[in-house]
Protein backbone atom coordinates (compact mmCIF):
# COMPACT_ATOMS: atom_id res chain seq x y z
CA UNK A 1 0.00 0.00 0.00
CA UNK A 2 1.44 3.31 -1.08
CA UNK A 3 2.19 5.83 2.01
CA UNK A 4 0.43 9.29 1.87
CA UNK A 5 2.57 11.64 1.01
CA UNK A 6 3.28 15.37 2.53
CA UNK A 7 1.91 18.30 0.57
CA UNK A 8 4.63 19.22 -2.22
CA UNK A 9 4.97 22.39 -2.68
CA UNK A 10 7.24 23.70 -6.00
CA UNK A 11 9.81 26.57 -5.46
CA UNK A 12 11.27 28.72 -8.31
CA UNK A 13 14.53 31.17 -6.89
CA UNK A 14 17.89 31.44 -6.82
CA UNK A 15 20.33 28.81 -5.02
CA UNK A 16 21.59 30.65 -2.07
CA UNK A 17 24.84 28.75 -0.82
CA UNK A 18 23.94 30.18 3.06
CA UNK A 19 20.56 29.09 3.12
CA UNK A 20 18.89 32.32 3.99
CA UNK A 21 17.03 33.08 1.23
CA UNK A 22 16.28 31.43 -1.86
CA UNK A 23 15.61 27.36 -2.87
CA UNK A 24 17.77 26.47 0.03
CA UNK A 25 15.55 28.39 2.83
CA UNK A 26 12.11 27.66 1.21
CA UNK A 27 12.64 23.97 1.36
CA UNK A 28 13.65 24.65 5.20
CA UNK A 29 9.95 26.59 5.61
CA UNK A 30 8.25 24.02 3.91
CA UNK A 31 9.84 20.98 6.14
CA UNK A 32 8.91 22.92 9.08
CA UNK A 33 5.05 22.71 7.95
CA UNK A 34 5.09 19.31 7.41
CA UNK A 35 5.82 19.44 3.17
CA UNK A 36 8.25 18.12 0.61
CA UNK A 37 9.63 20.93 -1.54
CA UNK A 38 10.52 21.11 -5.15
CA UNK A 39 13.07 23.15 -6.13
CA UNK A 40 13.46 25.07 -9.89
CA UNK A 41 16.77 27.05 -9.89
CA UNK A 42 16.40 30.86 -11.47
CA UNK A 43 19.57 31.90 -10.06
CA UNK A 44 22.68 31.25 -8.46
CA UNK A 45 23.89 33.31 -5.73
CA UNK A 46 27.65 33.78 -4.77
CA UNK A 47 27.66 35.18 -1.04
CA UNK A 48 28.08 34.68 2.86
CA UNK A 49 26.21 35.66 5.94
CA UNK A 50 26.71 40.11 5.14
CA UNK A 51 25.58 40.30 1.07
CA UNK A 52 25.52 38.81 -1.86
CA UNK A 53 28.01 39.50 -4.54
CA UNK A 54 27.21 38.47 -7.63
CA UNK A 55 24.50 36.60 -9.20
CA UNK A 56 24.25 34.38 -11.96
CA UNK A 57 20.98 33.52 -13.87
CA UNK A 58 19.73 30.50 -15.39
CA UNK A 59 18.43 30.49 -18.72
CA UNK A 60 15.04 30.48 -19.25
CA UNK A 61 14.66 26.90 -21.34
CA UNK A 62 16.26 25.44 -18.45
CA UNK A 63 14.15 26.71 -15.85
CA UNK A 64 11.07 25.83 -18.03
CA UNK A 65 12.46 22.09 -18.22
CA UNK A 66 13.22 22.00 -14.80
CA UNK A 67 9.55 22.94 -13.55
CA UNK A 68 8.08 20.89 -16.57
CA UNK A 69 9.54 17.64 -15.60
CA UNK A 70 8.87 17.69 -12.42
CA UNK A 71 5.62 18.58 -12.80
CA UNK A 72 4.65 16.15 -15.61
CA UNK A 73 5.74 13.25 -12.71
CA UNK A 74 4.09 14.64 -9.61
CA UNK A 75 1.13 16.46 -8.42
CA UNK A 76 1.69 20.07 -6.39
CA UNK A 77 -0.12 21.39 -3.80
CA UNK A 78 0.70 25.25 -3.95
CA UNK A 79 3.53 27.20 -6.02
CA UNK A 80 6.03 29.60 -4.42
CA UNK A 81 7.54 31.89 -6.68
CA UNK A 82 10.78 34.09 -5.27
CA UNK A 83 14.16 35.97 -7.20
CA UNK A 84 12.74 35.43 -11.26
CA UNK A 85 16.69 36.82 -12.14
CA UNK A 86 15.32 37.87 -16.02
CA UNK A 87 11.91 39.01 -17.79
CA UNK A 88 12.58 35.55 -19.83
CA UNK A 89 12.19 33.90 -16.43
CA UNK A 90 8.78 35.94 -15.70
CA UNK A 91 8.03 34.48 -19.35
CA UNK A 92 8.16 31.00 -18.62
CA UNK A 93 7.17 30.90 -14.82
CA UNK A 94 3.92 32.83 -15.71
CA UNK A 95 3.64 30.20 -19.05
CA UNK A 96 3.74 27.43 -16.62
CA UNK A 97 1.39 28.14 -13.66
CA UNK A 98 -0.79 28.95 -16.23
CA UNK A 99 -1.43 26.00 -16.71
CA UNK A 100 -2.65 25.20 -12.75
CA UNK A 101 -5.02 27.45 -12.33
CA UNK A 102 -6.31 25.73 -9.43
CA UNK A 103 -3.13 25.69 -7.45
CA UNK A 104 -2.04 28.72 -5.21
CA UNK A 105 0.46 31.19 -6.38
CA UNK A 106 2.65 32.49 -3.40
CA UNK A 107 4.74 35.46 -4.97
CA UNK A 108 7.72 36.76 -3.19
CA UNK A 109 9.92 38.41 -5.85
CA UNK A 110 11.89 41.02 -4.01
CA UNK A 111 14.97 40.54 -1.72
CA UNK A 112 16.95 43.20 0.32
CA UNK A 113 20.15 40.72 -0.22
CA UNK A 114 20.01 40.93 -4.16
CA UNK A 115 22.32 43.01 -5.97
CA UNK A 116 20.56 45.96 -8.33
CA UNK A 117 19.93 44.43 -11.86
CA UNK A 118 20.61 48.28 -12.95
CA UNK A 119 18.51 49.26 -16.44
CA UNK A 120 16.56 46.08 -16.60
CA UNK A 121 14.98 46.56 -13.02
CA UNK A 122 12.40 48.48 -14.09
CA UNK A 123 11.52 45.93 -16.83
CA UNK A 124 11.63 43.03 -14.85
CA UNK A 125 9.27 45.01 -12.57
CA UNK A 126 6.86 45.32 -15.33
CA UNK A 127 6.88 41.94 -16.72
CA UNK A 128 6.22 40.61 -13.25
CA UNK A 129 3.42 43.30 -12.68
CA UNK A 130 1.56 42.18 -16.64
CA UNK A 131 2.14 38.08 -15.91
CA UNK A 132 2.92 37.18 -12.78
CA UNK A 133 0.72 39.06 -10.77
CA UNK A 134 -3.29 38.84 -12.26
CA UNK A 135 -2.45 34.98 -11.62
CA UNK A 136 -1.28 35.24 -7.88
CA UNK A 137 -3.18 34.25 -5.00
CA UNK A 138 -0.67 36.33 -2.09
CA UNK A 139 1.90 38.68 -3.02
CA UNK A 140 4.30 39.87 -0.33
CA UNK A 141 5.75 42.85 -0.38
CA UNK A 142 7.30 45.35 2.42
CA UNK A 143 5.94 49.21 2.04
CA UNK A 144 9.33 49.96 0.81
CA UNK A 145 8.94 47.19 -2.35
CA UNK A 146 5.33 48.36 -2.61
CA UNK A 147 6.28 51.90 -3.41
CA UNK A 148 8.56 50.46 -5.87
CA UNK A 149 6.49 48.96 -7.35
CA UNK A 150 4.02 51.82 -7.56
CA UNK A 151 6.44 53.70 -9.72
CA UNK A 152 5.73 51.08 -12.90
CA UNK A 153 2.95 53.16 -12.92
CA UNK A 154 2.46 56.79 -11.64
CA UNK A 155 5.20 59.10 -10.77
CA UNK A 156 7.66 59.00 -7.12
CA UNK A 157 5.12 60.25 -4.42
CA UNK A 158 6.07 61.70 -0.66
CA UNK A 159 2.05 61.32 0.30
CA UNK A 160 0.88 58.35 1.93
CA UNK A 161 0.01 56.49 -1.15
CA UNK A 162 0.05 52.58 0.58
CA UNK A 163 -3.82 51.80 0.41
CA UNK A 164 -4.16 53.08 -3.37
CA UNK A 165 -0.92 51.52 -4.68
CA UNK A 166 -2.04 47.93 -3.02
CA UNK A 167 -5.72 48.56 -4.34
CA UNK A 168 -4.46 48.99 -7.77
CA UNK A 169 -2.21 45.53 -7.17
CA UNK A 170 -5.29 43.49 -6.44
CA UNK A 171 -7.17 45.35 -9.38
CA UNK A 172 -4.62 43.81 -11.84
CA UNK A 173 -6.01 39.96 -10.79
CA UNK A 174 -3.93 39.60 -7.55
CA UNK A 175 -5.97 37.56 -4.66
CA UNK A 176 -4.22 39.17 -1.45
CA UNK A 177 -1.45 41.33 -0.93
CA UNK A 178 0.14 41.32 1.84
CA UNK A 179 2.43 44.16 3.17
CA UNK A 180 5.11 44.39 5.49
CA UNK A 181 6.71 47.50 7.11
CA UNK A 182 3.49 49.28 7.29
CA UNK A 183 2.96 52.52 9.35
CA UNK A 184 2.62 51.82 13.17
CA UNK A 185 4.11 52.00 16.10
CA UNK A 186 7.73 52.21 16.35
CA UNK A 187 8.34 49.46 18.57
CA UNK A 188 6.47 47.37 16.72
CA UNK A 189 6.50 45.96 13.52
CA UNK A 190 3.27 46.05 11.63
CA UNK A 191 2.17 44.03 8.59
CA UNK A 192 -1.11 44.62 6.85
CA UNK A 193 -3.09 41.95 4.15
CA UNK A 194 -5.29 43.56 1.66
CA UNK A 195 -7.61 42.19 -0.32
CA UNK A 196 -10.73 43.49 -2.97
CA UNK A 197 -12.50 44.60 0.40
CA UNK A 198 -9.97 46.30 1.42
CA UNK A 199 -7.82 45.43 4.62
CA UNK A 200 -8.14 41.97 5.61
CA UNK A 201 -6.36 41.78 9.01
CA UNK A 202 -3.53 44.00 10.44
CA UNK A 203 -0.87 42.62 12.98
CA UNK A 204 1.62 44.15 15.41
CA UNK A 205 4.37 41.70 16.55
CA UNK A 206 7.22 43.48 18.97
CA UNK A 207 10.03 44.43 17.15
CA UNK A 208 13.74 42.35 17.41
CA UNK A 209 16.60 43.51 17.81
CA UNK A 210 19.67 42.96 15.51
CA UNK A 211 20.23 42.24 11.49
CA UNK A 212 18.33 40.00 10.01
CA UNK A 213 18.52 37.78 6.72
CA UNK A 214 15.63 35.78 5.31
CA UNK A 215 12.77 37.14 7.32
CA UNK A 216 10.75 37.82 4.13
CA UNK A 217 11.92 34.54 2.73
CA UNK A 218 10.76 32.62 5.60
CA UNK A 219 7.15 34.60 5.91
CA UNK A 220 6.23 33.71 2.52
CA UNK A 221 7.18 30.12 1.97
CA UNK A 222 5.42 29.36 5.76
CA UNK A 223 2.23 31.00 3.87
CA UNK A 224 3.15 28.99 1.24
CA UNK A 225 3.21 25.61 3.36
CA UNK A 226 0.18 26.96 5.49
CA UNK A 227 -1.78 27.05 1.98
CA UNK A 228 -0.73 23.55 0.72
CA UNK A 229 -1.77 21.98 4.12
CA UNK A 230 -5.73 23.78 3.58
CA UNK A 231 -5.21 26.94 5.90
CA UNK A 232 -6.94 29.58 4.18
CA UNK A 233 -5.21 33.03 3.74
CA UNK A 234 -5.90 35.01 6.37
CA UNK A 235 -5.55 32.43 8.86
CA UNK A 236 -2.19 31.29 7.27
CA UNK A 237 -0.62 34.67 7.12
CA UNK A 238 -1.04 35.20 10.68
CA UNK A 239 0.23 31.60 11.52
CA UNK A 240 3.35 32.09 9.46
CA UNK A 241 4.35 35.59 11.10
CA UNK A 242 3.91 33.57 14.43
CA UNK A 243 6.20 31.19 13.33
CA UNK A 244 8.23 34.03 11.49
CA UNK A 245 8.52 35.93 14.65
CA UNK A 246 9.84 32.67 16.52
CA UNK A 247 12.10 31.82 14.57
CA UNK A 248 13.80 35.21 14.53
CA UNK A 249 13.64 34.87 18.89
CA UNK A 250 15.61 31.79 17.96
CA UNK A 251 17.46 32.85 15.03
CA UNK A 252 21.66 32.14 14.67
CA UNK A 253 24.69 33.73 13.61
CA UNK A 254 26.84 31.35 11.32
CA UNK A 255 29.40 33.73 10.26
CA UNK A 256 30.43 37.27 10.85
CA UNK A 257 27.49 38.53 9.13
CA UNK A 258 24.02 38.59 9.85
CA UNK A 259 21.50 36.56 11.84
CA UNK A 260 19.97 33.58 9.90
CA UNK A 261 15.86 32.43 11.25
CA UNK A 262 15.77 29.17 13.04
CA UNK A 263 13.65 27.31 11.22
CA UNK A 264 13.99 24.67 13.14
CA UNK A 265 13.89 26.06 16.10
CA UNK A 266 10.72 23.84 17.21
CA UNK A 267 12.61 20.59 17.11
CA UNK A 268 15.66 21.49 19.22
CA UNK A 269 16.17 20.83 23.08
CA UNK A 270 15.62 24.81 24.61
CA UNK A 271 18.96 24.19 26.45
CA UNK A 272 20.76 23.08 23.61
CA UNK A 273 19.79 26.69 21.49
CA UNK A 274 22.62 28.71 21.47
CA UNK A 275 21.95 32.58 22.20
CA UNK A 276 22.50 34.66 18.49
CA UNK A 277 24.67 37.46 20.38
Amino acid sequence: MQNQTSPLILAFGASDPVGAIGIQADLASFAAMGCHGLSVVTAILIGDTARVEDMQVIEADWVADQARVVLEDMPVAAFKVGVLGSIENVSVIAEIVSDYPDIPLILDPFSSSIPDQGPDADDLLIATRELLIPQTTLLLLSAVELARFAETWREPSNEDTMALDAMRLIDLGCEYLFVTGTPGDVHDVTNTLFSDAGIVRQDNWPRQSGSFSGVGNTLSATIAGMLANGLDVPEAVFEAQEFTMAALSHAQRLGMGKLIPDRYFWARDPDDIPDPD
